[in-house]
């Protein structure tokens, strides 16, 4: 089979294409055949190994060469085969799920227990555009940030791959949602269901008055004491991501604003869809959502496989409003 191996750290043109053995399920797995896949942050930050200071810590990229071989962690396509312990699925079922990695490539074997059925109203293009974004908004909102029905909602970043599904999410939730983001997405945001819309370029969250009970912080960018100005007395901060940088950033002003957060009663917290133990559960959950319309992924490019690295690309300048899906 073909698949994007991942042997060095570099540019997406470090990514090669070449065949390898298509891979054989265990008892408790499930060979897919990858119909579609879409490209992440996550992928990148493996690709490049940034920020270097994730190399050192435990769980890590791996210090000096990559820990993961194929990447890849949104996947929709149709069931293969399955291992003499599965019981939910057949040869021939629909299905996505969230790896760690794998899904730049024709198969990958997942365990049972990590597999969800596709959403019935989706493409395989679309129900791949879902697992790690919207699974990250749903975390970030719903469980990290216990967004209440009828509570201000700021989403930081609303246009990009994980904000577009927040603004959906916060909404289906109950929530009354502003997005902030550039001018040209002013549209799509509201169109999304933001009752209100920041342009960034024109306007600063954090100096307008408002204030808000829950802040998804996608983009970052804004110091921790900034962001105050824009919650209540008991408002919460849930980060997602934050300006890329080579050693430490993002994650210094991540954790910065963490522990921070400790001496006043407005709290900081992450959103770590990598370390969540209930995948397969939120695509469930997301499922209700899409199937009864209250949920839909905004797709904004798509690539043949062979050009996953031309993907990765387009996807580091950080302009893409909504996910750059792959076709395989």
């Amino acid at each position: 089979m073909k698949a994007f191996v991942l042997r060095s750290y570099g540019p997406p043109n470090v990514l090669d294409l070449t065949d390898i053995d298509k891979p054989v399920p265990r008892d408790d797995e499930v060979l897919v055949r990858v119909v579609a896949t879409s490209v992440n942050p996550y992928d990148w930050h493996n690709m490049r190994g940034e920020p270097y200071l994730a190399r050192l810590m435990p769980g890590g990229l791996g210090l000096r060469t990559p820990k993961l071989g194929i990447l890849g962690v949104d996947i929709a396509g149709n069931v293969e085969a399955v291992g003499k312990d599965v019981t939910e699925f057949r040869p021939g079922d629909e299905v996505f799920a969230m790896l760690l990695e794998g899904g730049f490539a024709d198969y990958v074997c997942v365990r049972e227990s990590e597999l969800a059925p596709k959403p019935k109203n989706l493409s395989y293009e679309q129900a791949a555009a879902v697992p790690m974004a919207a699974n990250t908004a749903l975390i970030g909102l719903r469980d990290v940030g216990r967004l209440q029905p009828g509570q201000q909602v700021l989403i930081n970043g609303a246009s990009g791959g994980v904000g577009t599904f927040a603004v959906q999410i916060a909404r289906a939730l109950g929530g009354e949602v502003t997005g902030v983001c550039s001018t040209r997405n002013v549209d799509l945001v509201r169109s999304l269901g933001a009752s209100d819309v920041i342009d960034y370029t024109r306007a600063d969250f954090t100096r307008n008055g408002r204030r808000y009970d829950l802040l998804l912080d996608v983009a970052g960018g804004r110091s921790m004491s900034a962001c105050r100005r824009a919650l209540t007395r008991k408002g919460a901060r849930v980060i997602v991501g934050g300006q890329s940088g080579r050693w430490i950033r993002p994650m210094g002003s991540m954790m910065s604003a963490v522990a921070l957060s400790g001496f006043t009663s407005q709290r900081a917290a992450l959103a770590d869809v990598v370390r969540c133990t209930e995948n397969k559960q939120n695509l469930i959950a997301l499922t209700e959502f899409i199937e009864s319309g209250k949920i839909t992924p905004v797709i904004d490019r798509r690539y043949p496989f062979e050009e996953i690295p031309a993907a990765i690309s387009y996807l580091e300048k950080g302009h893409a409003p909504g996910k750059v899906v792959i076709a395989v």
